[in-house]
């Protein structure tokens, strides 16, 4: 099984809307509106707003996907990447698909000079998702993430 990351594109604009309403009703209950899901979509597409997808194929199928979007840490003087918006598809799960896209960003944040670590966010109850993270050497340990949100 041959994994090919990329960057993201256009054509790839409804199978991350499919994904993103998948992701959100399972691991967290929620039904998004798919018309202001698909508007940010394709924001983070064709606009410079500090976010990119990165997708992994086999055999020409979308498999898994995920979104970095930009921190600036004045402590560091540099950037940290957030990764967001996780989803592997069901039967590629257990695979080893997310480990590959992971390495590929963790690959990346090696080879680039302002950026000096990566983050992320999981829902409390989504166990198996704190499980993959761990076995990849992140920990979640040092912060505790609160938030706000108008909508």
């Amino acid at each position: 099984m041959e994994v090919i990351i990329r960057e993201a594109t256009i054509n790839d604009h409804l199978v991350i809307v499919d994904f993103q309403m998948a992701m959100a009703l399972e691991s967290e209950g929620l039904k998004l509106d798919r018309h202001v899901l698909s508007n940010g979509v394709e924001a983070v597409l064709t606009k410079d707003i500090g976010a990119k997808y990165y997708i992994a194929e086999i055999d020409g199928v979308i498999a898994a996907m995920l979104m970095i979007t930009l921190e600036w840490s004045d402590w560091r003087n540099s950037w940290v990447w957030w990764i967001q918006s996780v989803y592997t598809k069901p039967e590629f799960r257990g695979k080893g698909v997310f480990k590959k896209l992971y390495s590929y960003i963790l690959d990346l944040v090696e080879k680039t000079e302002d950026v000096v670590g990566i983050r992320l966010y999981v829902d409390k109850r989504n166990l198996n998702a704190q499980k993959v993270y761990t076995s990849l050497g992140m920990n979640g340990d040092h912060y505790t993430t609160y938030e706000w949100m108008k909508r």
